[in-house]
């Protein structure tokens, strides 16, 4: 059993306290999550969610961990492609699609012939 209760975002906004953002450090022993780095006295790091608020993580001290800066900007570019990817491929399930901008494809009202001719639909 825990001897501290585990902090929990009252919002996926509110920021992290000083003293959960120490606890989180001293669980993993001073380093980066990603990289496995040791992070020293004046190293730029960051506390990140292991699993995206965007993603279904938590805003909580478990789902909470160190990394470096340069380390989180490259897996918070991978977390906004993996809900984006899920975004599309939700959407396409349910018949929500971004209509193309292009004449000639299929939700255009008109129609490209293979002799070059647009007529409409």
């Amino acid at each position: 059993m825990r001897a501290v209760e585990e902090w929990i975002g009252k919002t996926d906004d509110s920021p992290v306290p000083p003293r959960v953002r120490l606890r989180v450090f001293e669980r993993f022993g001073g380093r980066c999550y990603l990289s496995g780095r040791l992070l020293r006295p004046g190293d730029p790091w960051e506390i990140e969610h292991v699993v995206a608020l965007s993603n279904g993580g938590q805003h909580r001290e478990a789902n909470l961990a160190p990394v470096c800066a340069a380390a989180h900007k490259v897996k918070t570019a991978q977390d906004r492609r993996v809900k984006a990817k899920t975004d599309r491929i939700r959407k396409k399930h349910i018949g929500i699609r971004k209509p193309s901008r292009f004449p000639g494809s299929r939700d255009s009202k008109w129609k490209k012939k293979v002799s070059g001719e647009v007529v409409p639909r």
